[in-house]
């Protein structure tokens, strides 16, 4: 029975290619390779899944079975794995799948870093209007006793939403915790992405920066293909699994089947609306002069800046917006009680 591992992250994925990639350029041939790796590594999970690969790698002597067998990789990597053994340049195509699954990692961790500071603002801001309405406003509500007065309106009622919160704390505490959980899933793990990436994608903003994250990574999967010497629209049908269900990929898909029936494929790009105008000029001059594999690079690189920046710009306009909220949201509360108080005071 075939053992089953985690799937590696693509910095796991990136750190595995470049090794072998080392190792084939030293002459060293993958089964020599795998062995080498097998010996060196103490960590109990990595030395199973070497053993696994080693395991294979001897009965079968194909390096792309051995990696499908432990179903630890991505598809995309075992199908390259497989075009390099075919083509005698594993070592070429190792070293490109490690640059692409680094810039993959990257790509990840600039969205976790997007979306991390948000969050603890968001945590930060129940907490302190929580403190508010359960702890401060009794307080307010005991001084208007000790005045002969009784609160009304707005503070009455902020007072009396607080006083439910304490009356149901367990149930507040199990929603939260809920509410952390779903956070996380959805910002911390592969499914969670599907489901975020899927809500995105019918929003306007969300729906350019989702096409704009599609189009690098097709840019990435175009140049590692063209470097292995298929053909475009082999590139294409091998590039469009990276890209998850949307929009875009309905795009690729019907780019793929224009391909196909003969089109251009620099024009079918860009009638389907893959890149931007200056990108598929890029794109249409590289393979007219014979280095696409080149555009492509320069074309993810350059995706990569623009998500980079617009993440940034994001991040930069939460931070003053929650902020204001949370101050507004504040003031208000402050405000329903200190303006009546201010008022009695005046009258005594």
């Amino acid at each position: 029975m075939t053992e089953t591992h985690t799937p590696l992250s693509n910095a796991e994925t990136a750190a595995f290619c470049s090794q072998i990639a080392m190792i084939l350029r030293s002459g060293i041939s993958s089964i020599e390779g795998i062995s080498i790796m097998l010996e060196d590594t103490t960590e109990p999970e990595e030395k199973r899944l070497l053993e696994g690969i080693n395991t294979m790698l001897l009965n079968t002597g194909s390096l792309h079975l051995a990696l499908e067998d432990t179903h630890a990789f991505p598809d995309y990597m075992i199908q390259m794995v497989q075009i390099g053994e075919q083509a005698g340049k594993l070592d070429e195509v190792m070293t490109s799948l490690a640059d692409y699954y680094e810039k993959e990692a990257a790509l990840n961790q600039t969205i976790h870093n997007a979306v991390t500071y948000p969050l603890l603002m968001i945590f930060m801001m129940i907490l302190v209007i929580l403190v508010l309405v359960t702890r401060v406003m009794p307080i307010f509500n005991q001084v208007f006793a000790q005045l002969g007065r009784e609160m009304s309106g707005l503070s009455l009622g902020i007072l009396r939403f607080g006083q439910f919160l304490n009356a149901h704390i367990v149930v507040c505490g199990i929603v939260l915790v809920l509410l952390a959980a779903g956070a996380a899933y959805l910002f911390w793990t592969k499914r969670g992405h599907q489901l975020l990436l899927g809500f995105m994608g019918k929003l306007h903003g969300g729906r350019s920066l989702q096409d704009q994250i599609g189009a690098c990574r097709f840019a990435s999967g175009m140049a590692l293909t063209l470097s292995s010497g298929l053909t475009p629209a082999e590139c294409l049908k091998l590039s469009i699994p990276l890209i998850k269900k949307g929009a875009f990929r309905t795009r690729l898909e019907a780019c793929s089947e224009a391909v196909t029936n003969g089109e251009d494929l620099c024009e079918t790009l860009l009638s389907n609306h893959i890149f931007s105008g200056i990108y598929a000029k890029m794109a249409s001059i590289g393979s007219k002069t014979g280095v696409l594999e080149e555009v492509m690079n320069k074309i993810a690189g350059q995706y990569e800046e623009e998500i980079d920046n617009r993440l940034s710009r994001m991040i930069t306009a939460i931070e003053p917006t929650l902020v204001i909220i949370l101050s507004v949201i504040v003031g208000i509360i402050l405000l329903s009680v200190m303006l009546p108080l201010i008022s009695i005071m005046a009258t005594l």
